[in-house]
């Protein structure tokens, strides 16, 4: 290349990355608009708990006497921590439960070879599209006689197990290297060891995933505990800001407060692990 031709090829090159940045300008807008879209709703809910109750429906966007009269009402108001605590006990419960039991059905769906076992695996599928409600009532009447209705431990029982996790976990055995395997077994692995000694530490981007999503799904979770708990102690979070709407009006302050609080650990856990959350979705494929 001569002198001259590296004098024209230097601002050929600048400018087409001027024009590939030019091009990028309208997604990153979109994507920072999105951004913003999402998050208000969590800024909001924060400012409004910061106002007085006679400035609650201020239109500032922060709050000009900023008060926390609303978190110390909240948490006289009903038992934060204790719904806070079954809260937590009740979701990692029901993640480590599912997690184990996808692991070991995911296992056997791949691995296996029965009769009929793609009807097994289709009514396992099946199981995802009926949604909770309607399951709701022979699940409380089982839990009635079994006497455990106000317990947290009913609050985990009829989420065993889930066709979503199952599901992923079996596509992804299944997706498995077999010659790997086959050197496992031909070593003298039995599928115990197989299973966690080589498949789940292999497969932790899809697990952390998997968790991930139950935890939350079941941190969300409102209609069940509406039906099981009787007192405010055994129940969760979602009740207690429920309690914050009555006949005689909703305490906008005291509720914005305790979404607040109900909100903070998982804010604070993805705040804390957002590379691992990003990099545990990125191996799994989910999106």
């Amino acid at each position: 290349m001569t002198a001259e031709t590296a004098t024209f090829a230097v601002p050929r090159r600048r400018a087409v990355r001027r024009a590939g940045a030019t091009r990028m300008l309208p997604g990153h807008a979109a994507m920072i608009l999105l951004s913003l879209i999402c998050v208000f709703p969590v800024y909001w809910m924060i400012v409004s708990s910061l106002r007085p109750a006679n400035r609650i429906f201020e239109g500032t966007l922060w709050p000009t006497a900023p008060s926390l009269e609303n978190y110390a009402q909240a948490l006289q108001s009903i038992p934060m921590g204790a719904m806070l605590w079954n809260t937590v006990v009740v979701s990692a419960s029901v993640t480590v439960i599912q997690l184990l039991t996808g692991v070991l059905a995911a296992y056997a769906f791949a691995r296996f070879r029965f009769r009929l076992d793609w009807v097994v695996f289709g009514l396992v599928a099946l199981t995802w599209l009926v949604p909770l409600q309607v399951v709701m009532i022979p699940n409380y009447l089982l839990v009635a006689r079994l006497g455990l209705l106000d317990t947290v431990t009913a609050l985990v029982l009829p989420h065993f197990a889930h066709a979503l996790a199952i599901m992923l976990l079996t596509q992804s055995i299944r997706a498995f290297p077999k010659e790997v395997l086959e050197a496992a077994r031909m070593d003298g692995a039995g599928h115990w060891r197989v299973l966690w000694g080589i498949i789940v530490p292999n497969l932790r981007g899809m697990i952390a995933s998997l968790a991930i999503l139950i935890f939350i799904s079941t941190w969300n979770e409102y209609f069940w505990p509406l039906l099981l708990t009787r007192t405010a102690e055994n129940s969760v979070v979602q009740i207690g800001i429920q309690m914050f709407i009555t006949q005689e009006g909703t305490q906008w302050g005291p509720l914005m407060a305790a979404s607040t609080m109900a909100s903070l650990p998982i804010l604070i856990f993805y705040v804390v692990l957002q590379r691992q959350v990003i990099q545990s979705f990125m191996k799994s494929g989910l999106r």
